[in-house]
């Protein structure tokens, strides 16, 4: 094996040195690119979670109103036809009446 001399022992010790220092480099700036992309993908979760939110309230707003129409159109209909009304809820009654009767 080669004796060092002096001057490229201290060499090699200067590329480990850069070498330490390229790595430290690396690590923080891998440190920050996951940093980011951690940041990136809670923006894109909390956006989904927001659109989907309101996709949601819109839904059940829709849902609500189309729940009142239905109930106003039956209000008016009873309203319009009370004897008609009254003779399908007692048919259901006694229909119900017959099918929980026990045997």
């Amino acid at each position: 094996m080669p004796e060092l001399n002096g001057a490229d022992s201290e060499a090699i010790a200067a590329n480990f040195a850069a070498l330490r220092g390229d790595i430290a480099r690396l690590s923080d700036s891998i440190s920050t690119l996951a940093r980011h992309q951690g940041d990136a993908a809670s923006a894109a979760v909390g956006t989904a979670i927001d659109t989907a939110k309101g996709k949601l309230t819109q839904a059940a707003n829709s849902a609500q109103g189309q729940a009142m129409s239905v109930s106003a159109d039956f209000e008016r209909r009873i309203s319009a036809n009370p004897l008609t009304a009254v003779l399908i809820a007692a048919g259901v009654g006694v229909t119900l009446g017959l099918m929980t009767k026990s045997r």
